[in-house]
């Protein structure tokens, strides 16, 4: 049964003939990936637009969404979970502090430190943000059946794992 071919197939048809020496079956897959990878990015930044977010905001938004209630984590724990400078933090906190999507509260078990707490002006844009992501993301993944997306998925998480650790 012969299958749809598309860019990278052509790519790796046109490698195939000027270097017939190379395996070019890890641009098969990491290609795809790389391809796919910008429409996701396309698709995920019009969702965090249209709810009126940065990308960079629904980082730290949807960290705290995520910590369930009451929507708290101190910068500490931002940090380890969006993987940026303590510096890039602090700047982060005090624009989503002048947006009003965070506060900035004294933590009762430590009068030194504080902890970023999500709004409900907060709470409300990363909940429509992360409704309209997985709108989107399931457009994405139309053409692929439950199983596929189970297998596709497993396969990614078994490829990342080398990744992460």
């Amino acid at each position: 049964m012969a299958h749809e071919s598309d860019e990278v197939d052509r790519i790796v048809e046109a490698w195939l003939a000027q270097r017939p020496d190379l395996d070019f079956s890890p641009l098969e897959v990491l290609s795809r990936v790389d391809r796919l990878s910008r429409h996701l990015d396309r698709a995920r930044r019009e969702a965090f637009r249209r709810s009126d977010l940065e990308p960079w905001e629904w980082d730290v938004l949807s960290a705290l969404r995520r910590a369930g209630e009451p929507y708290r984590l101190s910068p500490k724990q931002l940090l380890q979970q969006t993987l940026v400078s303590s510096g890039t933090m602090t700047n982060r906190i005090d624009r989503l502090v002048g947006r009003r999507l965070v506060r900035r509260e004294a933590d009762p078990d430590d009068g030194r430190s504080i902890l970023v707490i999500l709004t409900e002006d907060g709470r409300t844009r990363v909940d429509a943000a992360i409704t309209r992501l997985v709108d989107a993301e399931a457009v994405l993944l139309g053409s692929l059946s439950r199983a596929d997306r189970e297998r596709l998925a497993a396969l990614l998480r078994k490829l990342s794992l080398g990744f992460d650790a």
